[in-house]
């Protein structure tokens, strides 16, 4: 087996991955990424007992039970970029031995649930309800560094998209990964699905002027009018297809589940986000717990 280099996989000196500084027997197999740092103890509290903590640059984790189930809950910081180093970093946790850097003869499958936030892009997602992604539609790039492999449904469905926005003349080339079929079906009453499309920024690629003109003025409307059979555009925010991508290149299950605390099309912001997040982590906790 072919040793992997220390350039490329770098363990500090508490034989901990470089970035997470989190060491492989700290890691649980059920995996919660929430953007915000502070955000893991927004989640952590509701463990009944926690084993480790850990913080380094914007990756803050922590380890504990709730009951039988061990969970770790992990922030990624924003965009698909820090979600390349959180993906690779959790699966080398498990899938690599860290004495002699070779990959692992038998594979571990992770579970990773986002807890997150997102705007909605249909008028009748309103604000502070909850949105299950069905698939990840990226727009950000990261995943055209990878060799993927879609499904029919998928290819269609981002042909489909590719030819109506025409967005590969103008910005990208999008890519699309499905949620794992094992985990979103227990995410279904009291949770909209649909559809969720990645972007690479908050403003200029979410259509936000403030000062600065847009390239595509209209890419927001053609979001939400964006039909294919019975899918279409919930939602956007800036981890889901990283997430969907990677986790299905690494062997992993992954479901992003979204807090909607703005609706681009009624123009509302939730009176009290925090609080929306909080019902988010409460409903989805039940559910993760129970798995």
């Amino acid at each position: 087996m072919q040793r992997i280099a220390e350039s490329e996989l770098i363990i500090n000196q508490r034989n901990a991955i470089h970035h997470l500084d989190i060491a492989p027997d700290e890691l649980a197999e059920t995996v919660i990424t929430v953007g915000d740092p502070a955000r893991v103890m927004q989640v952590g509290r509701y463990l009944e007992r926690i084993e480790s903590k850990r913080q380094h640059r914007e990756f803050a984790s922590c380890t504990g039970w709730i009951g039988r189930k061990r969970i770790t809950v992990v922030s990624t910081g924003i965009g698909t970029d820090n979600i390349d180093i959180v993906l690779n970093e959790l699966d080398a946790l498990v899938n690599i031995n860290f004495e002699t850097r070779t990959i692992k003869k038998e594979l571990t499958t992770l579970s990773i649930f986002r807890l997150g936030t997102a705007g909605s892009l249909q008028a009748d997602i309103p604000i502070d309800s909850f949105v299950v992604s069905t698939h990840g539609l990226g727009i950000d790039n990261l995943l055209n560094f990878y060799v993927q492999h879609q499904n029919e449904e998928e290819k269609e469905l981002l042909h489909s998209f590719v030819t109506m926005t025409q967005m590969h003349n103008r910005i990208s080339f999008p890519y699309i990964s499905s949620a794992s079929p094992s985990l979103i079906k227990h995410f279904v009453n009291g949770f909209h699905h649909g559809v969720t499309v990645t972007c690479p920024g908050f403003y200029g690629p979410q259509g936000r002027v403030i000062r600065a003109g847009l390239n595509v003025p209209a890419f927001v409307d053609k979001l939400i009018q964006f039909r294919f059979g019975n899918h279409r555009i919930c939602n956007f925010e800036m981890e889901t297809s990283g997430i969907y991508g990677l986790g299905r290149i690494l062997g992993h299950h992954c479901l992003s589940i979204s807090a909607i605390v703005n609706n681009r099309v009624t123009k509302r912001f939730s009176e009290d986000a925090q609080a929306t997040i909080d019902k988010l982590i409460i409903a989805a906790l039940e559910t993760i717990s129970s798995l």
